[in-house]
């Protein structure tokens, strides 16, 4: 499904900016990339064998050990370990010193370098990622079948989150070779990044058709979970972990499931899933952050904030000192949230330096702790660029609620509560948007629906929808007459 919508806020993205907001909006749109870690899996694609791959010189494989493995995994689409890949860039950096014309290591080091970065935070490696695959096209072109590099440009542009070029590569690649499974792994990414649903079900189901492993499972869980199926996204998530090949697979596919555990409102079944995922690798970023928020839920919050503390340290990603300020937050510990917002934008910064758009997060940030008239340009610059996906309507229907725009703000909210994602914060948002409006039926049912998906959702707006809800009270007796009179509005 693609959207469109007539509201002011897409207007507003097409007028002409002052020189100082042509700046802003060039830097915080440089390169693009992703905003929240572990939301979607990302899958080095497979290099073919040598020699045949190697066609733009002589080369040779790594020596057996943790590089050789490391390849492999590549060459199969499943995790390496972190330690393995550091290996895997190490030999190929060496080789290519004494063999640069070797396009086919050129593209290996390339993918690496982004299966890295999207796995340690380090975003400077999707730099380095750049040269290597670039040099590797200029050894060898794309119109000459370069497939691995194109593979690898794609997934570089996913990970950055720059969805339109991720899906032009794909589709070029889709296009010469239609039997490459990681193309159309990479699409599924892509398309769902620009909210094109309709075609990410379509990429699911080719890709599918070739890969009955971890990719292709994982992937269709989360397609499942964007539908609001979260049973069948649950069941084909447990079948990724029981096929997956390695640890670093394993662990995250544990993540997947308690992450989906923890949007169900089930944090004690979430923390059985980090833990084994934590045994797996221990330090497990995404899996550290998710147990802090299941912690929280349960009202552990000391080990809840060790826990993102640690995380912090291991993987400062923006997402998760957010996710910490507002902890810090709710319970009066204003110098420390400070301290973590702070985090927030320098990891933003340094994000944005190195290609990565932290679009969402900063907004979600502004529009809650900061400027929403800011959070509601950055968004609107990333919905007329065409990324149309249920969190950037989200987001951006909160932004335009939050700079006093509930009118415009609800036609977003609609689109991505309406989409299927049961989403506790989406429900809440779209509540609070229709309360504004005087429509007090649809705010009760979405309030009362966000603390039904999970009553923890946030530690800072689950204790406001209550309070919200207390003050709607009971609906009036006597049906739509009595609830939307004395001048309030029906719903639509």
């Amino acid at each position: 499904m693609k959207w469109r919508t007539k509201s002011r806020a897409g207007r507003t993205g097409r007028r002409r900016r002052t020189k100082a907001e042509r700046v802003t909006h060039t830097v915080l749109l440089a390169g693009a990339g992703a905003v929240v870690a572990g939301a979607v899996l990302v899958y080095v694609p497979g290099v073919p064998g040598v020699p045949d791959a190697l066609r733009g010189g002589a080369a040779a494989p790594p020596a057996p050990g943790p590089a050789a493995r490391a390849q492999e995994a590549v060459r199969t689409g499943t995790q390496a370990s972190l330690p393995e890949l550091t290996a895997l860039i190490g030999d190929r950096e060496r080789w290519l010193r004494g063999h640069p014309r070797d396009d086919a290591s050129w593209a290996v080091l390339g993918t690496a370098y982004v299966e890295r970065a999207a796995r340690d935070g380090d975003t400077a490696s999707y730099v380095r990622a750049e040269k290597a695959l670039r040099r590797s096209l200029a050894v060898r072109t794309a119109a000459r079948g370069n497939i691995d590099a194109q593979l690898g440009m794609a997934a570089l542009a996913g990970a950055r989150g720059d969805f339109a070029r991720a899906k032009l590569w794909g589709e070029a690649v889709r296009q010469r070779e239609p039997r490459r499974w990681q193309a159309h792994a990479l699409l599924v990414d892509a398309y769902r990044g620009l909210g094109d649903y309709e075609a990410a079900d379509k990429a699911v189901e080719r890709l599918r058709a070739l890969n009955k492993g971890v990719p292709a499972l994982s992937r269709a869980s989360h397609a499942y979970r964007d539908k609001g199926w979260r049973e069948d996204a649950a069941a084909l998530a447990s079948d990724a972990v029981a096929l997956a090949a390695t640890p670093a697979e394993r662990a995250a596919c544990l993540q997947h499931l308690g992450d989906l555990a923890w949007e169900r409102g089930e944090p004690a079944e979430a923390l059985a899933h980090y833990a084994p995922a934590l045994r797996l690798v221990p330090g497990h970023p995404p899996s550290l952050a998710g147990r802090a928020r299941a912690l929280a839920a349960l009202g552990r919050v000391d080990d809840a904030l060790r826990d993102y503390t640690a995380v912090l340290a291991e993987r400062p990603l923006p997402q998760y000192a957010l996710e910490a300020g507002e902890l810090y937050e709710s319970r009066g510990l204003d110098e420390d949230a400070r301290a973590r917002y702070r985090k927030l934008r320098e990891g933003a910064a340094e994000a944005l330096a190195h290609g990565v758009n932290a679009t969402l997060v900063l907004a979600r940030y502004e529009a809650d702790h900061g400027d929403p008239a800011t959070a509601v340009k950055w968004l609107t610059a990333e919905w007329e660029r065409g990324h149309r996906s249920v969190d950037v309507a989200d987001a951006l229907g909160w932004a335009l609620f939050r700079a006093g725009k509930e009118e415009e703000a609800l036609e977003f909210a609609e689109l991505a509560t309406d989409q299927g994602l049961r989403s506790a914060l989406f429900a809440y948002h779209r509540g609070q948007i229709e309360r504004a409006l005087g429509r007090y039926g649809p705010a009760r049912r979405y309030l009362t629906q966000a603390l039904r998906t999970n009553p923890a959702f946030s530690p800072l707006l689950a204790p406001e929808a209550r309070r919200a809800l207390a003050v709607l009270g009971e609906p009036p007796a006597g049906g739509p007459a009595d609830v939307y009179g004395s001048g309030a509005r029906a719903p639509r």
